[in-house]
Parts: structure tokens; sequence; C-alpha cells
């Protein structure tokens, strides 16, 4: 993927039917950034060399057609948990890598993805979004932003609703200051609740085109 020192990916069309893209590389920040820009992310096991996948077709939100249910609207009233943004991300990211997941064994969070997303953080890509309840982290989700695209990486729920809660919150927020695109990556029946739904490949790299720019 790499050529003389510049970073350089297959064109998108090239990805198999699963959306795997290219195998190999690096995480340094360039290259993350470089392939968010293009809709490409890494995926992969530990023990396995580095994927990246652009699927077709895509699974975004569009923050004006958020839909928020009655149920959810019930435990915003309620002021059941507080919203913050950053406050802990290396805590969020962690808590994505270690706390278990229904019908799914162990995690994709590499040491290396955890290393990788900090130093994004620390460079002001990456973000955490967060549900605190009784001043513990219940909830969250951690990603990154480039101009007006948030690109969605994981999340974790240690009580119901509580990563919808930091979601929505997240979603609400970055609207506000301008956010248009949230890609989801893969289908998530937990997020089509929420009005996520997919578009084509060939659409969501036209939309990057215009909305990453960082």
């Amino acid at each position: 993927m790499e050529r003389r020192g510049a970073i350089h990916f297959p064109p998108i069309e090239s990805a198999d039917a699963d959306g795997l893209l290219a195998v190999g590389g690096n995480l340094n920040y360039e290259t993350l950034i470089t392939a968010y820009k293009l809709g490409i992310f890494p995926w992969y096991s530990e023990n396995e060399p580095i994927l990246w996948w652009c699927p077709d077709p895509r699974f975004v939100l569009f923050p004006r057609e958020m839909h928020v249910s009655r149920s959810m609207d019930k435990i915003f009233r309620k002021n059941q948990f507080e919203f913050k943004i950053n406050s802990d991300f290396r805590e969020v990211i962690r808590q994505c890598r270690t706390t278990p997941r229904k019908d799914q064994d162990g995690t994709w969070i590499t040491p290396e993805i955890e290393t990788a997303y900090i130093q994004l953080y620390e460079l002001g890509y990456a973000h955490s979004a967060e549900a605190w309840q009784d001043n513990l982290l219940v909830g969250g989700i951690y990603g990154v932003r480039l101009g007006k695209v948030f690109f969605g990486e994981s999340m974790f729920s240690k009580k119901s609703n509580a990563s919808k809660f930091a979601f929505i919150n997240l979603v609400r927020n970055l609207k506000a200051d301008g956010l248009e695109l949230v890609d989801c990556q893969v289908y998530s029946a937990h997020l089509e609740t929420l009005g996520a739904r997919m578009i084509s490949r060939s659409a969501f790299r036209k939309k990057l085109d215009t909305l990453a720019v960082s």
C-alpha cells in the first residue's frame, strides 16, 4: 500500500464482495486520516495483518433523519445518565475493547489499534462520547471526525441504553456544530432503530469528497 514513502490505497472499487480492499501497511495517523477520507477503515483481529475495508453498500446516519423513540425520550427526561465528551477517551476505548458482547468472541480492538486511536485523540481527530451514572462510566462511543463527518468506530454499554444515550447526544451536539453525516460502517440493528440506513459506496465516497475535510 505504500510506495516510496507515500500512502497509497487501491481504488475502492477493487474491494471484494465483503468489502476487503487491502492487506498490510501501518496505523500511523497519516495512513488512518488518508484512509478515512477515502471511506476506508481498518478491521482485523490480533495476530492478523492489518485489513482495510470499504464495503458496498455503506451503513450511515444522516443527523436530520435520526429517530429517537418514546422509550429513549423517557430516559432523557428522567436524567438517568450524564453526558460528557472526551472526558476519558482512553477508558472508553479500553471498555470497547474489554466489555463482553453478545454473540461475539473476542474483540477486533487490538493493542495496536488502541495505541493508534489514542494518538488520533491526542492530535484532535478522535473523540469519545460518554454516558456516566453515579460518577461511573457506563456507556460510550469513540470515532474520528473529519470536517462534517463523524466515523463511528466502536461503542460499549454496561447499563441498558447507555450507549444509545451517548450516541444520540453526540449526534445532536455535532449536528449543532455542522455535522452532516455519521459513518456507521456496517449494518447494526441497534443503530437502524435510530434511523441509520444503507447508501451505495459511490454515493458515500461523493459525500466524503465534499464533507470530510480535516
